[in-house]
């Protein structure tokens, strides 16, 4: 992505927290998933979860099976120092039970939707495990030297919202707890996609920021959410395909509404496959050009002065 043969991203760009980006399913096979990744379909399973026989065929997470994960997030925090945190991720148990129930991605979720109320014991059992799975994934992620940890509850938005506080908060509750126990230094941020109607449910899991996708409104989520918990984004990775000057407006306008604390600035969502190189380096600089005016009561954002 640099010019510079060799530089890494971090290295070319400098942001405050970086990450080895694998897969959410990254773990499945060392708790007994085994999955494939096809270049058209994108991850597919085949021993798909549908009955207590098959629920039988997992076991307990089996790290050993995840040794490189830990050794690659050891070598990044030597790499980076003290310049920036490393950050580790997990996949929620909801958005991971889409998977190996619905035997890869899906546009409507019918087969897991549907369990909800045809085998709900089942499903029950099975988000237990990813529960379990999932937390001792993090202590491990944790005791490899990440800052802090990540929950994607990717497809979490996909349920109404009666059904995500019965089938999906309860878990990402209880690995807030478990971690919140065994490792209270490391911040929990969630993330949901499409999460505009779940801001204040979400900030009753317990976590310390919460995530907002591009469709929320800053403004709009952090009066929902208050000033007693951070909050993580928003702006859309579109942006980063416009002229710089209006990638720089929106940076600007998200940052303010935003307030002067609790905020990581970053997009909505990933890095667009055909973003310039440029672009990305213009959201850095513009980023690291902002000030907040203390003095000011409403703290007024002072005129951005480029970094050179």
């Amino acid at each position: 992505m640099d010019d510079a043969p060799g530089r890494k991203p971090w290295e070319a760009f400098c942001p405050d927290g970086v990450i080895i980006f694998s897969d959410i399913l990254t773990p499945l096979p060392a708790f007994g998933v085994p999955f494939d990744i096809e270049e058209v379909r994108g991850p597919v399973i085949q021993s798909l979860i549908c009955s207590e026989d098959c629920l039988k065929a997992l076991h307990p997470i089996d790290l050993e099976k995840l040794h490189s994960v830990g050794e690659s997030l050891k070598i990044l925090r030597q790499e980076v120092g003290d310049h920036a945190a490393v950050l580790g991720f997990v996949g929620a148990p909801w958005t991971i039970a889409t998977y190996i129930v619905e035997g890869g991605t899906t546009r409507t979720y019918t087969t897991v939707k549907s369990m909800c109320h045809t085998a709900p014991n089942l499903l029950r059992d099975l988000l237990c495990h990813l529960t379990k799975a999932i937390s001792e994934y993090i202590i491990y992620q944790v005791e490899s030297r990440v800052h802090c940890i990540q929950i994607f509850d990717s497809w979490g938005g996909q349920l109404p919202l009666d059904m995500w506080e019965q089938w999906s908060k309860p878990y990402i509750t209880e690995i807030v707890s478990i971690e919140q126990n065994k490792c209270p230094k490391i911040p929990l941020v969630l993330y949901i996609n499409g999460n505009g109607g779940l801001l204040e449910r979400m900030k009753g899991t317990g976590v310390d920021v919460i995530g907002l996708d591009w469709t929320v409104d800053m403004a709009d989520g952090r009066k929902r959410l208050g000033n007693d918990i951070s909050v993580q984004g928003n702006v859309d990775p579109a942006y980063l395909f416009s002229p710089l000057p209006a990638v720089t407006e929106e940076i600007q306008r998200v940052v303010k509404c935003a307030g002067p604390r609790g905020h990581i600035l970053n997009l909505g969502h990933g890095v667009l496959v055909g973003t310039l190189e440029e672009a990305v380096a213009h959201f850095f600089e513009v980023t690291k050009s902002l000030k907040y005016d203390s003095s000011s009561q409403n703290h007024a954002m002072e005129e951005p002065k480029l970094l050179v």
